[in-house]
Order: C-alpha cells, then structure tokens, then sequence
C-alpha cells in the first residue's frame, strides 16, 4: 500500500467518497471543521498517483496564496517531488497571470506588463478627476476604485456597462473608468481586477487558447467555492472540458461575503449548471462538541437557500452553550473579562481565546477592559482602535487644542482633511520656528502676520488657526465630547468621510462615534488624553500570551479552543443596515455569519447581549438577536438572574431609544419589541 493509499484508509467513508469518485462534475458540501482541505489535497494526489493525470494537467484553484503554498508542499511530501508533480496550483489571480504572461500578444498588450497596485490605481484616478474638472472630494478615488471593481466583477468593461437608470455620478465614474481603462492599456498594465476580466476575455474572444487549455487541464478542483463571484465562475466554465471533471469544494452555510462581491448562487445552482452531477457532503465535524454543533446546526436550518446538512461529532456533548444578559456594553466587556479571568485562564491559554465582533468597532471596550486589568490582547485583521488613523486624526485635534505646543499633533492635523499644505511649506515654517525659537503654531502665526507665506497658504493655515483658537474657546464651555462633534464637522473631517462612500469610511465614522461615547467616560479632554497615551504605550510592551479580538468575518478558516460572542442584539447583529438593504437575503447572510462565529469554537462558546448600548454617542434600548431565540433551549444554559432584569428596563408606553428612529428601526419595530420582550419575559 502505497503512502497515498494510507491516507486514503484514514479517511471516514463520506471523505473517501469524495476522494475517490473523480470523474465528472462533483460538488463537495463541506460542514465546518470536516476536514476540507485533507479531502482535496487527497483527492488531488490521489489523481496523480493513480497516473488518471499528470500533475501539470490539473488544475487546483484556492482563495488565498497560504493556502495554495500549504496544499503544494502537501503534494511535493508525497509524491516525493517528481518532476511531474507540479500542478497548476494556486489563486484565481495568481494563475490568470500566468495565462496573461503566454497570451497577452492577443489582447494587444506585451507579455512584460506591469500589475498597478492600490497606490498606483489612486494616483492614475486622481490625475484623471482633475484633468477632467471633476470635484475631487465627491469623485475620490476610493470611491471610483470602488465602482470599477464592482463592474469587473461582473465581467463588464466600460463599453458593456448599462447607464440608462443610473444617476449622474455613476455616469461620470463611467467615464474616468473608460479613461483609466485607455491609460493603463497605454501603460501596458493591468490592475488586479483585470487579472481575471482579461483571461474571461481571451478564453471569450481566442477559441484555438481556450482549446489548448481544455484539453490539457484533465481535471480542475476548486476550493471555497461560495465565496466565487460572477467573472470567477465565468473563468472556471471556460476552462472546463467535454468530460466536465471539476470539482468545487465548499460550504454554502459559510457564504458571508456578498459585499466583496461572493455570489452563493454559484454554489446553490452548481448541479443545475453541470449535468449528471455528484454531490458529496462532509458533515462529521473533527473541530468542535457536541453541544456547539447541534447549536450552530439548528441556528442555520432557518435558511432556505442552502444545500443542506446536519454536522455531527463522534466527541462529547461538552459544555452548555452560555448565555448571557448584561444592562450595558461596558458590563458586558467586564462580564467577559471576570469570565476569562476566574473560571477559564487556569483551563486554556489565552492565545485560544476570541472574541468575535459584528462591527470592528466593538472591540473598543474590550481593550479598554483588558487594559485596566492588565490581560493581554491582539486584534486580529484590524488595527488596535487607539492605532487607527481616524481615532489618532481625531486625537491630534484634540491634542492641540489642550496645548499649543504640540507640534506633532498639528502637523498631523494640517494634513487631515488634505489643505493643500506640502513638504516645502511644512519646512520652511519648521525652519523659522528654529530660527526664532518658536513652536509650529506660533510660527505660523507669525509668519501670517509678516507675510511670510504664499498667499493660499497664508489663507488656508490662518483659516486653520482660527478655528484652533475658537476650539479652544468652545472647550471651557461645553463637554470635551460636544467638543470633538463640533472640531470634526468645522474641520471638514466628517464630510470628508462622508463623501467616500465605501465600507471602510463607513467604517471610520462608527469608529468616530465610538470614540465619542469612549470620551463620556472620562470628566475632561486632559484626562481622556491620558488615558490614550497611556493605552497606546502599554499595548507596546505587552508579550506572551494574548486574547484574540477580530470581526467574524475575520475569522473564517480559524478555531480557537472558547469563543465569546458579544453584542446579539437587534439593529447590530443581525445588523441593521445590511437588511435594509438587501431584505431576506442580507438576513441570511447575517445567520450564516451567526453559524461561523459559533463553530470556530472547539470546547466552549458564550453568547452575550446588553440591555442598552451606547451607540453614535447617544444610549438606546436593545433587544436580544432574534438569532437567539432560534438557538435549541436543550443546548443554552441562561443567566437567568440577568435575564430576569429584562421585567424592569422597558416601559411599553414609552420610547426609549434615543436616535433609534433615524438609522435602526425598520417597519414594524415596535411591534417587534413588544413580542421580544414579552417572550423574555416568560
């Protein structure tokens, strides 16, 4: 027996199944935590080994690079590094660049062409919004990238878009991204949304290359296939042979990126689109208990646009799914922390502790939790929140107007939002301020009042300074958090978020108004300030072990011995503005993220929501996740002495939610509450 055939005999009978059976289209429903990629690395020796193909006529597609170095040197270990055994193994982009490489004569471009990165994307737009007169804050470069990607990952290029229904500004994006398509073509150039657009392309347009490919690519396998968009599912038809021997791997109940794009469709429609298809489902689960898996299993049955399955464990029932019910957001953090540190710090490491958010926001009252009582922490996928760039923007606002002498934090608030204020002019100022043993403000002023400064300049920084000054006024009259309201709107800071309307600074302005409820800790902007410096140098010396913080997003792919979850309340998780949007299908989305925070966890997992929230700066009434209510009593140990202070928050006859109207109550809320709370009650 052969080294492969003992890993074949290790298998459990459905993985073997999946293994074995190669030809044709099959279809593999992987359950979390059911060992995936051993089947696929399996299955793809397996081929070789049996000589069904040579390695270099497969082709193995995966969504990150990791995982394709991973699965290759699985490969080579085994079949002890033949010259043949290497396959086409690796990322959609990855792989389209080689196509190009070979091909790219075809297209009109040379074979020697450049792939553009973010950077040079924003600079190339930037060039074009001016020269085409176009206001610079409304068409940001963000933004356009933003509508371009959005285009290519539906196979379309600018001739192909349809603008009759679309509103002025999409138009006019339309056209800098037929400018920006013309300039980098010029370049000879491709961005890495063109990798795959321009391979669907040449595969489209050249039928003698997409034969090549066909014939010589006996079988594809593609792994996290619910995560492929349009034009991805489009590349891999293409390459597809007459014997149709492709296999995606994946799990529908894990489909939690629409917003990059993701299509669960692609998943859900695969036997429809490949005829006479297998289709395969790992559902023994090798990761988490019993407990956790029957929880998470009856949670995502609510679907009904899944292919279906029911995960199972061979290990032990395990601890009870916990519970919890805390009267604010900062209780719950301080709940978590006394959770870790009296009953589970002896048990596990911390380095096998999460802490799974919704919104990247959240983590804030952690950190500061864990900062007062000195446990360690790392966020992961995100930047600690005293280390993003909009809270330290913020900061420096602040900063300045507590003293004058902070040069750093002015210089920094000369740049955000941009004034025109170069290197040169920063120089020159930092120069006379050394000459006259001056501090940046005080340089700027006199250099304003001697005429020093090119006209603009002198305008925009004497613009700057009286406002400075005026802050300055403002903050003996009214709380430091109005104060940092106020700075963010006269500074222009706001709307220049505002006006990039994209996630990430949708993002950033949550992460503003959370510091804005931070600073309402805190009696004075000295003491909040102390409070910053404090957490940003502490966070420094910190080494060993750490609790993980992340969004669930984040943690896909990852297991960790307890996970927290944090923050099941209405209008949050499921969030609010994502069923706004996008109705059913936006709430399935959100409880397949439900199902993946609850099954990264291996032997314990705890649930917790707060009866009131501080959110935007302002306190609301909150109401368990109706996720919550679709997890099975039998596997739920409540904290039923907090629970029972739900009798005493809400008054029915009274509106409580402060802000709530605006931005989180959807028709029928109060209806909604009322039946919630009732239920709690019971």
């Amino acid at each position: 027996m052969n080294s492969i055939d003992k890993l074949i005999e290790k298998l459990n009978k459905e993985q073997k199944d999946a293994v074995i059976n190669t030809e044709g289209p099959n279809l593999i429903v992987a359950g979390a935590g059911s060992g995936k990629t051993r089947v696929l690395t399996t299955r793809l020796m397996h081929i070789i080994s049996q000589k069904k193909a040579w390695a270099s006529q497969i082709l193995c597609v995966t969504f990150t690079n990791k995982a394709a170095k991973e699965m290759q040197n699985r490969v080579l270990q085994h079949l002890k590094g033949s010259s043949n055994a290497v396959p086409w193994l690796g990322t959609f982009h990855s792989i389209s660049v080689k196509f190009l490489r070979r091909h790219a004569e075809a297209l009109g471009y040379r074979s020697n062409f450049t792939i553009l990165d973010t950077d040079d994307q924003k600079k190339l737009i930037r060039n074009i919004v001016k020269a085409e007169n176009l206001d610079a804050k409304k068409f940001s470069p963000q933004l356009v990238i933003y509508h371009i990607d959005q285009w290519k990952n539906k196979g379309l290029l600018p001739k192909n878009v349809k603008t009759q229904k679309t509103g002025s500004i999409v138009k006019s994006i339309l056209k800098v991204y037929q400018i920006y398509q013309d300039k980098i073509k010029d370049l000879n150039a491709f961005d890495f949304g063109d990798l795959i657009l321009f391979c669907v392309k040449l595969f489209e347009e050249h039928r003698d290359i997409r034969e090549i490919y066909q014939n010589n690519f006996k079988y594809i396998l593609v792994d996290e296939f619910q995560d492929t968009n349009f034009i991805q599912n489009r590349w891999l038809q293409l390459l597809v042979n007459n014997k149709q021997n492709i296999c995606c791997v994946g799990d529908d109940d894990q489909s939690i990126y629409s917003w990059r794009g993701a299509e669960i469709k692609n998943f859900l429609t695969f036997d429809k689109i490949y005829k006479n298809c297998k289709i395969f489902k790992l559902e023994q689960n090798y990761r988490s208990t019993k407990n956790i898996l029957e929880t998470a299993s009856h949670l995502i049955s609510n679907n009904t646009n899944r292919v279906g399955k029911k995960l199972w464990s061979s290990s032990n029932q395990g601890e009870l799914i916990k519970l919890n019910c805390y009267q604010t957001g900062k209780e719950e953090a301080q709940g978590v922390s006394d959770i870790i540190e009296n009953n589970l710090k002896g048990k596990y490491s911390l380095n096998n502790i999460s802490i799974l958010v919704r919104a990247i926001y959240q983590t804030r009252e952690f950190e500061e939790r864990f900062l007062q009582v000195g446990i360690g922490y790392r966020v992961l996928g995100g930047i600690k929140f005293y280390e993003r760039a909009e809270i330290k923007d913020a900061v420096c606002y602040l900063r300045i107007i507590n003293q004058k002498y902070d040069d750093l934090a002015l210089e920094r608030v000369i740049g955000v939002p941009k004034r025109g204020i170069g290197d040169s002019s920063l120089n020159q100022i930092y120069k006379f301020g050394k000459e006259n043993n001056l501090c940046l403000e005080e340089s700027i002023i006199k250099l304003i009042e001697t005429g020093g400064l090119k006209p603009k300049i002198k305008s925009t920084l004497n613009n700057l300074i009286k406002m400075i000054v005026k802050w300055r006024e403002d903050s003996k009259k009214i709380k430091h958090f109005d104060l940092l309201k106020i700075i963010l709107d006269e500074s222009g800071y706001s709307a220049m978020l505002k006006n990039k309307k994209d996630l990430e600074n949708e993002n950033r302005l949550d992460n503003l108004k959370e510091l804005i409820r931070a600073m309402q800790d805190y009696s004075d902007l000295q003491s909040f300030l102390e409070h910053v410096a404090l957490a940003t140098s502490i966070d420094q010396e910190w080494e060993g072990a750490k609790i993980n913080l992340m969004t669930m997003h984040a943690a896909k792919g990852l297991e960790f011995d307890v996970v927290f979850l944090p923050g099941w309340e209405e209008g949050l998780f499921p969030h609010q503005k994502s069923l706004e949007e996008k109705g059913d299908f936006a709430l399935e989305e959100e409880r397949r993220l439900a199902y993946v925070g609850i099954t990264r966890a291996k032997k314990e997992a705890f649930l917790s929501f707060a009866l009131k929230r501080a959110y935007h700066g302002d306190w609301m009434d909150a109401l368990p996740s109706r996720f919550i209510d679709e997890i099975p009593k039998n596997n739920v140990e409540k904290n039923e002495i907090e629970l029972n202070k739900i009798n005493d928050e809400f008054d029915f006859n009274q509106d409580n939610s402060v802000g709530f109207e605006d931005e989180y109550r959807s028709p029928g809320w109060d209806r909604y509450k009322k039946n919630k709370i009732l239920k709690w009650k019971k």
